[in-house]
């Protein structure tokens, strides 16, 4: 187990960069105020403001031809007007919120998608937007730092002295970029997707308007910081580019705060950090919440307005990603809708709104208003992580915050852009009911470093923000007991220690809750509980629950399990969840709640389509391994010239004289011996050793579970089966296959036709055949890499594992096939997953190797 696994320390890196960021803002406003930051913003020429629109404007325009470009690159064509709707709102979404990838990238999928581009294009347009950010970004700040050297101060306690050689990194990598395209050829791949190296050409064009997108952006804050002949606008971009990749480091979204802070300590002493301050506010506004209010106003106007049929097409397209997007983009909502009320409640309201509320409220329930809603926003923050995990007690817990911060932002302070967002935030989450089912308790679930990071940030800012706003005013005593209509300090002090008070109670809260299960073998106890779940199952498959080599992690109510075994960093469950199917959603949570504790990765192996949903809701990959054969039972017959083969089969053999007999689990133990010598010739027979997990072994213990199938020639077993009866007669299958040597040609086509036969009498629905690995995979020239090779080696991998072989043997009775699915983490990290799951069933890695 990693008890301090290195990815937890990137969020507290990111948390301790904000706080660094926070003091230097403390030192280098000393000298002035929270009114006086006001001012300076309220003050900046409408001439600046104007010219600084119109560069945010061009950038925006430039940025559509990352869009364009992309487009090429991915071989398909669109109307200018729609490329440059999907750039604009892509970049306004991800610009202002980051996290480009979830905010900009699931834009651009919702309107793409819609307007016919596969999945496969869209994910090359996106990747070639970041490609063409970043390219462009090396390229400008590579020739801005070796050219106009900017020295670093030592309060950043950085290795370097200055940023040329950053510089020349930066360009060494960008003509690194510049003779691969040149002289490569072959393509990419990444995460079994293929991406072709851009032509010299499309580099070029890459390159120039990215540059020219980085010089725009860059002249918005020049013209508002309007620095004159104190600052060229040479060193200016210098800073602004080390201030920005300062932001990314960060891990902070949209380098709030830390993008600030650099700026402000870069340039003093040409630009005084009051001036600087209210610019670089101004520069939020004017190239981050403007773009993203048009964005969004655009986005509705393109549903409201766009013909019924395609908005029907993209709705369904778009609905098959919904249930993985939509928690994640209200998670950010209802954090958002937290972080809003928190920073109202630090910062002093308006006195004319004060004056119009002392006519129309009581005291006492503008104080009341004022802690209710830094706790409401404290709360908000902490449900937010629920909301992503689908709990349907976060949900009704974030729609009653978010209605009572709607009230109370009106009481406070007649904040009424604060109750408008608010609504808006509520009217976003009231129609996703359905989206959030699972019953956890909210102080159970596994909270990420991230989280945990986020809202420590927020929290840190609002009071770092009620410090920096109240500074002006001496502390005492008093303050905490003086209650007025102008007693905005007082108010923010008592709200504070609410909002982390709430905070402290949900810590504690988590700390006293009981330890989650261990990983451990189970116990007499467990398996007991296993087996009376099993019992109950409709699903064959359950019974390997029995093996004795899995681990297990049951649900709440004790009714459910998930059955799993561990190899290097996966943890592999075998199968959908077994029980009752409104436990398996919180189940499957919980297991990748567990892997996550660990630093690990969960796997779900030989899953059913019927539940795929649950592990996209996980934001695992999905990948097909194989098909199911199931035999249909009360039509089976050997009747038909497609039989023939099986006729002849089952009238030969029982000419030779063999007899087949159930033998029920009573009898079994009896037969062991038998059965064990029949077990050792068919291994040595075949030259291989027994595996495991998602297969049977012949143990005494586990195969004196069962009834057994035998085949009897001249008085002696010479074929066994191992039989698997599922609840209410749902399905019959088989585990262990086993013969003699010289056991009649044919005889396990015998032994299968006769225990259908006697399943059908029984009255058994199905017969389950098992898998066949690799079958069903498509060699189509769009589908994923590992689908590809997985068919190539299905048709030619004879020399390794016999695919078409199994296929052929079981389609002789004529079944049913059904797609079963691998869902984990994809990527690199896929390969590695694969071979830990062949590791698992093998036994060990030179088992994989090894027969």
């Amino acid at each position: 187990m990693r008890k301090t696994p290195l990815r937890a320390f990137a969020p507290l890196v990111g948390l301790a960069l904000f706080a660094a960021a926070l003091w230097v803002l403390h030192v280098e406003l000393r000298h002035y105020s929270y009114h006086e930051v006001l001012r300076e913003f309220r003050a900046l020429p409408a001439q600046h403001i104007v010219l600084a629109a119109l560069l945010a404007a061009a950038s925006y325009v430039l940025l559509t031809g990352y869009d364009t470009l992309g487009l090429l690159y991915a071989r398909h064509a669109l109307p200018y007007r729609r490329t440059a709707l999907a750039s604009f709102v892509g970049h306004s979404f991800s610009n202002a919120v980051g996290l480009a990838m979830v905010s900009g990238g699931s834009v651009r999928l919702r309107l793409y998608s819609g307007w016919g581009l596969s999945t496969l294009a869209i994910t090359k347009v996106i990747v070639f937007c970041g490609g063409t950010f970043w390219l462009g970004f090396m390229a400008v700040a590579g020739v801005v730092f070796a050219v106009e050297p900017l020295a670093i101060p030592a309060a950043l306690h950085l290795p370097l002295g200055g940023v040329r050689p950053l510089g020349v990194l930066f360009l060494v990598a960008v003509a690194a970029v510049m003779i691969v395209s040149a002289r490569r050829r072959r393509p990419f791949f990444v995460r079994g997707l293929e991406f072709p190296v851009p032509s010299p050409g499309l580099l070029s064009g890459q390159l120039l308007i990215s540059a020219l997108d980085w010089l725009a952006v860059g002249g918005v804050l020049y013209v508002l910081l309007a620095p004159g002949p104190r600052l060229s606008f040479a060193a200016f971009f210098g800073v602004y580019l080390l201030a920005q990749i300062a932001a990314v480091v960060s891990q902070v979204p949209g380098g709030l705060g830390v993008f600030e802070g650099v700026m402000v300590l870069l340039l003093a002493p040409a630009v005084p950090a009051g001036p600087a301050l209210g610019a670089l506010l101004a520069f939020r506004v004017v190239y981050y919440l403007v773009p993203l209010a048009a964005a969004a106003a655009l986005l509705a106007a393109h549903e409201l307005i766009g013909q019924r049929e395609g908005v029907r097409r993209a709705a369904r397209i778009f609905g098959r990603w919904a249930p993985s997007i939509v928690p994640h983009v209200l998670a950010i909502t209802c954090f958002l809708g937290g972080a809003i009320l928190l920073f109202s409640g630090a910062t002093p309201t308006a006195r004319w709104r004060l004056a119009s509320l002392r006519s129309l409220i009581p005291l006492p329930l503008l104080e009341l208003s004022h802690f209710v809603g830094s706790v409401a926003g404290a709360a908000l923050l902490l449900l937010a992580n629920g909301i992503q995990k689908r709990l349907d007690g976060a949900y009704l817990m974030a729609v009653s915050l978010l209605s009572v911060g709607v009230v109370v932002s009106l009481l406070k302070g007649l904040d009424f852009e604060e109750a408008l967002a608010l609504a808006l935030m509520l009217a976003a989450l009231l129609p996703s009911r359905r989206h959030f089912y699972r019953t956890a308790s909210l102080t159970g679930e596994w909270m990420s470093p991230t989280w945990i990071a986020a809202t420590a940030l927020v929290l840190l800012a609002s009071v770092w923000l009620g410090f920096f706003s109240y500074k002006h005013v001496e502390y005492s005593n008093d303050l905490w007991w003086r209650f007025a209509f102008s007693g905005d300090a007082p108010r923010f002090l008592r709200a504070t220690v609410g909002a982390l008070g709430v905070a402290l109670l949900f810590a504690v809260a988590r700390l006293l809750r009981p330890a989650p299960p261990q990983a451990a073998r189970p116990g007499g106890d467990e398996l007991a509980v296993v087996r009376t779940i099993v019992e109950r199952s409709p699903r064959t498959q359950a019974k390997l629950a029995l093996l004795g080599d899995k681990r297990f992690l049951f649900s709440e109510d004790g009714d459910a399990f998930i059955m799993y075994g561990v190899s290097g960093r996966s943890w592999v469950a075998l199968g959908d969840p077994i029980g009752p199917a409104p436990a398996m959603s919180d189940l499957v949570w919980r297991f990748g709640e567990l892997c996550d504790r660990h630093d690990d990765w969960p796997v779900f192996y030989e899953v059913g389509r019927e539940h795929l949903h649950l592990y996209l809701d996980l934001g695992l990959t999905v990948m097909r391994v194989g098909e199911e054969a199931r035999v249909r039972l009360d039509d089976f017959t050997l009747e038909g010239h497609d039989r023939k083969w099986l006729r002849h089969v089952h009238r030969r053999l029982e000419a030779e004289g063999c007899g087949f007999e159930v033998v029920a689990r009573d009898g079994v133990p009896a037969l062991l011996p038998e059965l064990a010598a029949v077990s050792d010739s068919w291994l040595a027979a075949k030259g291989t050793r027994e595996k495991g997990f998602s297969l049977g072994f012949f143990s005494p213990a586990y195969v004196s579970q069962f009834p057994a199938a035998v085949v009897r020639h001249g008085g002696r077993v010479v074929a066994f089966a191992n039989v698997w009866t599922a609840a209410e007669r749902e399905e019959l299958s088989v585990d262990l296959m086993r013969f003699v040597r010289d056991a009649p040609n044919g005889v396990m086509e015998y032994m299968f036709v006769k225990l259908m036969l006697w399943g059908r009498e029984q009255g058994y629905r199905w017969f389950n055949l098992g898998m066949a690995p690799l079958s069903g995979m498509q060699d189509h020239a769009l589908a994923p890499l590992w689908m590809r090779l997985g068919a190539l080696l299905y048709r030619h991998g004879e020399n390794f594992y016999n695919f078409r072989g199994i296929r052929q043997y079981k389609d002789k009775f004529a079944p049913v096939w059904e797609p079963k699915y691998l869902a984990s983490r994809g990527g690199l990290a896929l390969p590695r997953i694969v071979t830990n799951v062949a590791a698992l069933i093998a036994g060990s890695l030179r088992g994989v190797v090894l027969k």
